[in-house]
Parts: C-alpha cells; structure tokens; sequence
C-alpha cells in the first residue's frame, strides 16, 4: 500500500510539473477556444508550439518518465503524421537516453512512389507498438495507426498522449458517454498513458501562486461539468 501510494504521489507530481511546464510555454492557453466538435473550449493545449529544442527536450522526459512509470511494455514506438513523429523521434531518443533504446517509425501521409517507397519510413513495424501522440480528440489518428499497424503484421499495443482532455467524445455529431481514451481502451483494446488530465489541470488552476491562472478555474470547471465523462 506504501508503494502504491508514493506511485501515485509521483504521477501527481509529474503531472503537475507537466501542466505548469505547458503554461509556462505558451502550449496550454486559456480563452475561448472552438474544438474540432464544435464546443467553446476555456482552454486550448497545442502541442505544435513546443517549437524549440529545449521545449522538445523537456517533453520527451515527461513522456519517458510518464511511460516508465505505467509499466507498459512495449518493443517500439510509432508516431502517426505529423505532429506524432517529431513526439515519436524525440521520446525515441529519451528511452535510449535513459538506456531503453527502441526502434521508432513513422507514417506519411502521402505515398512515395520512389525510393524504399510506401507510406512508412524508419524502423520495420514489428511486436508490441507504442503509439505516440499528443492529444486523442476522437480516436481517429488512432484507428488509422492501428490499420497501418495491423497491416505491416505488428500489434498495436498502446498509446501515450501529453494530454487527456476527460470529456465526451462525438459521432456523427452527437455527444457520446464516452471519451476517446475511453474508447481506445474498451472498444480498441489498447492501453492509454497520458501525461496529465484535464483533472490534473483544474488542481493546478486551483492554486494562486500569483501567476493570474487561478482565474481560469470557474470556466474549466463549467465546461468539465457540462462536456466531462
């Protein structure tokens, strides 16, 4: 029970080093944002703005430790285009770092007539593959990853993901009582780490350490209430 909960002190504390790592660089945002369902979001996580070297290099740790952490096990990494194969190539380089070092791949989303040709660049797809990604709005991306997956003979065996946004997912326009994470787990059957949730947010917008962003608490609450699962 003692080490369950010091595990559990630990994610929280890598959680919330996250999120305030998120803020403080500009990729969490708070406003009024419209998501990919149509929703007036309070806040807005681009992973596309950790733009710099040691932005990446400091979200590669927090993926390679939120990894080790969960114990899944894995034998390589696959980052779906495009924000998912800088993610894939630099959490590659984090494990090796660390002394976990995994083939890594990716997709392109267009087909190269020339060359090795095909779709699927780096390391042959093959065992358990960890999909590496950045938020899951849908499950889309991940659908199609387990496709091309499943088509090169592998299996796909887990995602991770910076961010777990906790809230209803939609088809065909209709909110549905689950969420993409959910989805992925129940309906794919693959396991989901996530760096930080939506949860994780609203205890951090709970503290007033003077930065203003204890302001943004009520409205994320508000929108976690009406769209969370």
């Amino acid at each position: 029970m003692v080490v369950g909960g010091a595990q559990a002190i630990e994610k929280d504390r890598l959680a919330q080093d996250f999120v305030r790592f998120a803020v403080e660089s500009g990729v969490l945002r708070f406003g009024e944002f419209k998501t990919k369902a149509g929703r007036l979001s309070p806040y807005f996580f681009n992973a596309g703005l950790f733009d710099d070297g040691a932005k990446m290099g400091r979200l590669a740790e927090f993926y390679a430790q939120a990894l080790m952490e969960s114990g899944i096990e894995f034998d390589m990494v696959f980052g779906p285009a495009y924000k998912g194969i800088p993610l894939a190539a630099t959490v590659a380089v984090e494990l090796a770092r660390r002394g976990r070092n995994v083939p890594f791949a990716y997709n392109r989303k267009e087909v190269k007539d020339h060359g090795e040709g095909g779709t699927l660049v780096g390391a042959p797809l093959q065992g358990r593959v960890l999909i590496v990604d950045d938020v899951m709005s849908a499950g889309t991306a991940a659908r199609e990853s387990i496709a091309l997956i499943q088509a090169a003979g592998a299996t796909p065996h887990a995602v991770v993901i910076a961010l777990d946004r906790q809230e209803k997912a939609t088809e065909n326009g209709q909110d549905v009582n689950h969420s993409a994470v959910q989805y992925v787990r129940q309906q794919l059957g693959l396991q989901v780490c996530a760096i930080a949730t939506l949860a994780d947010l609203l205890q951090y917008l709970q503290q007033d350490d003077g930065s203003g962003v204890s302001a943004h608490h009520e409205r994320v609450l508000a929108y976690r209430q009406r769209y969370g699962v």
